[in-house]
């Protein structure tokens, strides 16, 4: 199996594909698509030159730290570490941009995927739409 990450600095055609499938179809997101997609740098995860999963990073502080989200794989590919391969070229990108932390705000189901990264929850746990989130830092 052949897997590539691509970074792209506008969001590209897979990973609109991805997030609607995944946030839109399977998960009843409605605001899925925003402004803030024009100033993110977007992953997508190719395997055998399929587009299976994507994430987004921006910053809104000049570069000291970066927010990672819309983090999404294709229900098939979950549970075989695509979600860490994407996280783990956006965190080496941030760090290689002079960031020294990436936050996020994670689903509290997927809360254990990011502690192994390295996050740490804090603050209390709120509704995004209809879902429970928390956010979650990690030092660089």
């Amino acid at each position: 199996m052949m897997e590539e990450i691509k970074l792209f600095t506008q969001l590209p055609e897979e990973a609109m594909r991805i997030r609607k499938t995944v946030f839109v179809e399977e998960q009843g997101f409605h605001d899925e698509f925003d402004e803030t997609d024009k100033s993110s740098l977007h992953a997508v995860l190719f395997s055998d030159g399929k587009a299976v999963g994507t994430a987004r990073m921006f910053t809104e502080n000049g570069g000291k730290s970066y927010h990672i989200g819309r983090m999404a794989v294709i229900k098939e590919y979950r549970k075989h570490g695509c979600g860490r391969k994407i996280m783990d070229a956006l965190l080496a990108k941030a760090k290689e941009l002079g960031a020294e932390s990436c936050e996020l705000s994670a689903q509290c189901r997927a809360r254990g995927f990011y502690e192994t990264l390295g996050f740490e929850a804090s603050g209390d746990v709120y509704l995004d739409e209809h879902c429970p989130h928390i956010y979650m830092r990690k030092t660089l």
